[in-house]
């Protein structure tokens, strides 16, 4: 696949006969009779070819006047691989809506994190999916409003405002624009909730292209898992979520065709936001198929794909709180790094109540690490140094970790920190930035495998080797590191 599929007319028929569910999200089928909009994979007879327009976004169709399908509601659609893959100003910019800040800031301040003009903002977008920012948010919003009817017994004006409207009177013509019908029709036609909802608590699902394999993914979170801010209870993770509006509690639980979410927010502002850093967290917009077929190419790495395939990156919801532990992380053990940072978390986070106990607190803000006395930390002088130099850039906003970052930039700021060397920016690169072709050559795991398989074991030879498997080298290392036994390659028990 690639960007502008859905100028491939061809190709996009292709995709809606075969009914093909790894197509979905990547462009969506409008129908010039009905006027409405599916994904590919809708269950409903395909309609003629002449009778299909391809548009490359939910928000492009909803700006051509079309309303979404009822049957396979495309607004549900996994993401588009695209904005995960990529680090240019689109890209950036969608992960960026994505993460509420179009809703929050408008679209001065959504150019501005960009370091571009609005003017240059809005005309890529609109070039590239169709749909200006404002657009790209407004589908996103309606989105939100869905799922806050279908999944909550919560009244429509309070629904309106937690989606991000401005108004009820937006929220009414909004959803019957975009659905056809009007917010209480859709929770009428919304299956009956089982039970009774507690206040604050959403449950949902996450779709995610298959193939995924929840074993590293989740066993990586788990393994390395904070304590008072993540746990593995019961088959699920779960993590405190410091939000823009407040704070959060989610759990969520693998399932074979959907991951499970419960999501416990002081604000339901903040619901998009959390929803979208949960599937970062999980790698769920990946496209585990084009990615497999490009590292099975390689002979060596074909057995080990084969033996189970669709594994994806175990990334962060916050990219600073992720530095600081990968700072914590250096040269010590898995057990090591979660005690100074349960220190950490002790001494400095916020606290936070958990209706099910075991959480207490979030990760402590680089402005609360920068202001603490360096003399207590228990580790080598040189990685205070480091630690101290990172949170305190952090804090000043000399350095900024986000879904925006340039990635080629961000590297050299890090870089430039004393006691930053390849293997931490790579990892930071690879978990917290978001770079699917990150590589960690010089990582114990990676080598003692590389050895084990009969590569090259040298940093500089295993990297011209792994040239073949670009841009996806983030998803070779999870590979490569699956054939250890270390806890972060198996689902807990």
């Amino acid at each position: 696949m690639q960007m502008g599929m859905h100028t491939d007319t061809e190709r996009c028929v292709r995709a809606v006969r075969s009914k093909d569910a790894r197509f979905d999200g990547w462009f969506f089928t409008a129908v010039l009779t009905t006027g409405i909009y599916c994904r590919p994979s809708c269950p409903v007879v395909p309609p003629k070819p002449e009778n299909m327009v391809f548009h490359p976004s939910a928000a492009a169709c909803q700006q051509a006047g079309f309303r979404a399908c009822k049957r396979c509601r495309p607004d549900t659609s996994p993401g588009s691989p695209e904005w995960n893959q990529r680090a240019d100003l689109v890209a950036r910019a969608m992960r960026l809506i994505a993460d509420g800040v179009a809703d929050r800031e408008g679209v001065p301040g959504l150019a501005g994190r960009l370091g571009y003009s609005t003017r240059q903002v809005e005309r890529q977008l609109l070039a590239e999916l169709g749909a200006g920012p404002l657009a790209l948010a407004r589908a996103q919003r309606a989105q939100t409003a869905r799922l806050l009817i279908e999944t909550t017994a919560l009244p429509m004006a309070q629904i309106a405002f937690a989606a991000g409207f401005a108004s009820i009177r937006t929220f009414n013509d909004t959803v019957r624009e975009v659905f056809a019908l009007a917010p209480s029709e859709l929770r009428a036609r919304a299956p009956k909730r089982q039970g009774t909802s507690t206040p604050g608590v959403l449950s949902l699902r996450l779709p995610f292209r298959a193939p995924l394999n929840p074993d590293n993914l989740f066993g990586h979170l788990a393994a390395t898992a904070v304590p008072g801010v993540e746990e593995w209870r019961d088959g699920s993770y779960r993590r405190t979520l410091r939000l823009p509006y407040g704070h959060g509690i989610v759990a969520l639980t693998p399932n074979p065709d959907h991951i499970a979410c419960r999501l416990t927010l002081s604000d339901l502002r903040d619901l998009t936001v959390a929803i979208s850093r949960c599937r970062r967290l999980l790698d769920l917009d990946a496209d585990p198929v084009a990615i497999d077929d490009q590292l099975r190419a390689d002979p060596v790495l074909a057995p080990l794909v084969d033996k189970a395939p669709g594994r994806r990156v175990p990334r962060t919801v916050d990219e600073a709180e992720f530095a600081v532990r990968a700072v914590l992380g250096q040269q010590v053990s898995t057990a090591a790094a979660r005690t100074h940072a349960a220190r950490l978390v002790t001494a400095h986070g916020d606290p936070v109540e958990d209706p099910e106990g075991g959480l207490t607190h979030l990760f402590p803000a680089p402005e609360a690490l920068a202001a603490l006395d360096s003399e207590t930390l228990a580790m080598p002088r040189t990685r205070r140094t480091t630690f101290t130099t990172l949170v305190g850039a952090l804090a000043d906003g000399d350095l900024h970790l986000g879904v925006e970052s340039d990635w080629p930039r961000t590297r050299e700021r890090l870089l430039a920190l004393p006691g930053f060397g390849p293997w931490t920016v790579d990892v930071i690169a690879m978990r917290a930035l978001g770079d699917p072709d990150a590589f960690l050559p010089t990582d114990l795991g990676i080598r003692r495998a590389a050895r084990e398989l009969g590569l090259p074991s040298t940093p500089a030879a295993l990297t011209a080797r792994a040239g073949a498997w670009r841009p996806w080298r983030a998803y070779a290392v999870q590979y490569l590191w699956a054939t250890d036994s270390h806890p972060i390659n198996f689902l807990p028990v």
